[in-house]
């Protein structure tokens, strides 16, 4: 087995985003190459199948369904769910201060801005919009758009939110259109 992932900048710990998270150990100026994903190098079928079994997990226990398979190239992807991977602790954020960046086949976590001591590593997971709704985002930054979604993605969400809000008013507004329902009453 390959040795833990280690950096001089990072330590995990305890993460109110969600569960655990990676924390600036001390200064980290912008452009710094954080720390490497690292995992299993993995076929796209294979990634398929390796990521179908956490989603249909989590559909039966909301607690369980982390899928740490990251896309590497058109041929293969890196499954960073083993214990070695220090960077798979990495939280989304709406408003993150880290990127991800491929550097001659290695996935690098690097720093979109200067990071003071203490502040949580976070960087977007860039999901797709299909299937949106399975993936809600606690971040907590003032950008957050309460969804794990590629940032390209967001005018869409909120054109979908918006036609969601507006049929939930129509469906409100004919409900309170409905005559009440009157009981009799006899008198004698």
């Amino acid at each position: 087995m390959p040795r833990k992932t280690t950096s001089p900048y990072v330590v995990v710990r305890d993460s109110r985003i969600h569960s655990t998270g990676v924390f600036a150990k001390k200064f980290i100026p912008e452009g710094t190459r954080i720390i490497e994903y690292v995992g299993e190098r993995i076929t796209k079928a294979e990634s398929d199948r390796r990521a179908d079994i956490p989603l249909n997990r989590h559909k039966k226990d909301a607690a369980h369904g982390a899928v740490y398979i990251f896309q590497l190239n058109k041929r293969y992807d890196v499954d960073g769910a083993v214990s070695y991977n220090t960077a798979r602790f990495l939280n989304h954020s709406c408003d993150p201060d880290c990127e991800t960046d491929i550097i001659r086949g290695h996935i690098w976590i690097i720093a979109l801005r200067d990071i003071e001591k203490g502040e949580e590593l976070t960087y977007s997971y860039g999901y797709d919009f299909e299937d949106y709704q399975e993936h809600k985002c606690c971040c907590g930054s003032k950008r957050c758009v309460g969804y794990i979604l590629a940032e390209e993605h967001w005018p869409k969400l909120k054109r979908a939110l918006a036609r969601k809000k507006k049929t939930r008013k129509k469906i409100v507004s004919k409900e309170s259109r409905k005559e009440p329902i009157r009981h009799a009453t006899h008198h004698d």
